[in-house]
């Protein structure tokens, strides 16, 4: 079953994508890609410097996670990427080429988003971000069937829903397409 999941953990800055997104690859017996790993230094300095993306910086990095998942896929390898995937264009770039493709979109208020960023150290996203990463977002629309996740559950509680809900998905379409 793992050899289909391919997930992106979407969401702002301080959601908790790279944590659930490895403890959910894990649950999967999925590979775990970091997209933060795959920024360019320019985009770094830039995020460390509290200045916000734009879609040209973004670009490259999409390019090349967008990469990883085309390898994943033609390897067969099941894999959960992370990534804000802030806007609808950066989700169906990253989608081109893997249809099956599934997003998680991490869901919560400012205030706790807040107070996560707070209290994490030693990465370079600023809290001076948060907002221009709020204003950025597009949240999935229903026809792009992306699974909503509450971030103020557990951790723990939040990965085991999200397996069940990607399990029972998996499931589905198996059944699709055997039909």
């Amino acid at each position: 079953m793992t050899r289909q999941t391919m997930l992106v953990v979407m969401g702002v800055c301080g959601s908790g994508k790279s944590e659930v997104g490895r403890r959910l690859a894990t649950a999967l017996g999925a590979r775990f890609i970091e997209g933060d790993d795959f920024h360019p230094p320019a985009n770094v300095a830039r995020m460390e410097a509290g200045i916000p993306l734009t879609d040209d910086d973004r670009h490259q990095w999409l390019q090349a996670l967008r990469s990883q998942l085309l390898q994943a896929a033609a390897a067969g390898e099941g894999v959960v990427l992370s990534c804000s995937a802030l806007k609808r264009r950066y989700r169906d770039l990253l989608r081109e080429g893997c249809p099956g493709l599934a997003f998680v979109y991490l869901k919560g208020d400012r205030a706790l988003i807040e107070a996560r960023m707070r209290a994490r150290q030693g990465h370079f996203m600023p809290l001076a971000l948060i907002d221009s990463q709020l204003a950025d977002l597009e949240p999935p629309q229903p026809q792009e069937g992306a699974i909503e996740a509450d971030i103020r559950l557990p951790v723990a509680e939040l990965v085991a829903e999200l397996v069940a809900g990607v399990v029972a998905r998996l499931t589905t379409q198996t059944r699709s397409s055997h039909a």
